[in-house]
């Protein structure tokens, strides 16, 4: 695939942001809102950037994000960053019946979760979801299927210049097949 990261890459002043040390009640409102502002045409994006005390960007929050909060020790039993060919379900389903993980009910859950805040379950990007901006759009494509990640985190020199979304690449490769096929 021709091209390089910045040409798809969206800057990070166009993501909302959030604290991270807003609670989880506060994830979830804010990423209602932005869902609302971005159906509604007032906001471009609906990742909220997720930003420490000195403001430097140090994840980002998704809903899928809110609802690995609700188990926030899923990661210590199952690493997230194995690949996705490898079938480990039985694996998992084993790890269940032994780990009180899945034991509480998800109201329980959500009552629970009042007290978390956002750096307690953000995740960090990897190694494998921070990309070059000159990197070419082939280096993206792999990783965005081997890694499953749906964003990774572009750098310019060094410094954290936006986010390159899976729906965008997806889009780029749809527009390709279609002149490709003449349609």
């Amino acid at each position: 695939m021709n091209g390089h990261v910045k040409d798809l890459t969206v800057p990070i002043g166009k993501f909302p942001l959030i604290s991270e040390t807003a609670t989880f009640a506060g994830a979830v409102m804010a990423l209602e809102r932005a869902q609302e502002e971005f159906l509604t045409g007032k906001r471009e994006q609906r990742i909220l950037l997720v930003c420490d005390g000195d403001n430097k960007i140090v994840g980002k929050l998704s809903p899928i994000d809110v609802v690995r909060g609700l188990e926030p020790d899923f990661d210590s039993v199952v690493d997230p960053t194995a690949s996705g060919f490898i079938s480990t379900g039985y694996v998992i389903d084993s790890m269940k019946d032994l780990s009180l993980l899945w034991a509480k009910p998800l109201d329980d859950l959500c009552r629970t979760a009042k007290d978390i805040r956002i750096k307690d379950f953000i995740r960090h990007p990897g190694p494998s979801q921070v990309i070059e901006a000159e990197e070419s759009l082939n280096m993206a494509f792999h990783r965005f299927v081997i890694f499953r990640h749906d964003s990774l985190f572009v750098m310019d020199n060094g410094k954290l210049s936006g986010l390159l979304r899976f729906s965008d690449v997806y889009r780029e490769i749809a527009r390709r097949i279609k002149d490709v096929c003449g349609v």
